[in-house]
């Protein structure tokens, strides 16, 4: 099928859906919620990775100090840093993977 042939087939089944002559596909999706991790998970996180701090901080795109802070339990991460150190403790490939580190 061509782009002219797909393009025509999208608005005639767009024109079929708007007449009612067919259903709208619906996929539910769930989000699995944010983990809690604590400051031990996090500085285990890091040490299983093979990481100082300072490229720990790197990969999650903070500062050094915000690590200290973690590890420390002074400050807790946000949302996003939490859901990347869950991805991180599940798949400690992912900064090769992605090419966030060179060695």
């Amino acid at each position: 099928m061509n782009i002219y042939e797909s393009i025509i087939q999208g608005l005639n089944e767009a024109v079929d859906y708007e007449k009612g002559n067919i259903k709208a596909k619906v996929v539910t999706l769930s989000v699995a919620p944010l983990p809690d991790i604590e400051s031990s998970d996090i500085k285990n996180i890091r040490q299983s990775l093979d990481m100082t701090q300072v490229i720990f901080a790197a990969v999650m795109g903070v500062s050094v100090k915000t690590v200290e802070a973690w590890e420390s339990g002074t400050n807790t991460p946000s949302g996003t840093a939490r859901r990347m150190l869950s991805l991180l403790k599940s798949d400690p490939q992912i900064p090769e993977k992605y090419n966030l580190l060179s060695r």
